[in-house]
């Protein structure tokens, strides 16, 4: 399983999103002091009812909780787009 598929699979299991779209960005950033080998930079936008009534801050610690294994050891940077489905994106 790629880890990208392995980021997919734990936010689907732990906030069942309507919208999950993760791309890799590790290769605009190869060489960067903290990620050497350019791996772990991941953009997400995601959506979930698990969102409603958070603050941005709250849906980002959702979605680092559902992630925490996998942050700074195979994920170096992730950047989160966090919606309600009652939100536009």
């Amino acid at each position: 399983m790629s880890l990208k598929d392995e980021i997919e699979a734990c936010l689907q299991q732990a906030l069942s999103p309507s919208v999950l779209d993760l791309w890799d960005e590790s290769d605009e950033h190869k060489g960067h002091a903290g990620a050497a080998a350019g791996g772990g930079h991941f953009h997400l936008i995601i959506v979930s009812e698990a969102f409603a009534g958070q603050a941005r801050v709250g849906r980002h610690r959702l979605v680092y909780d559902a992630v925490k294994h996998l942050m700074h050891t195979r994920i170096h940077a992730l950047s989160i787009d966090a919606k309600t489905p009652s939100e536009s994106l």
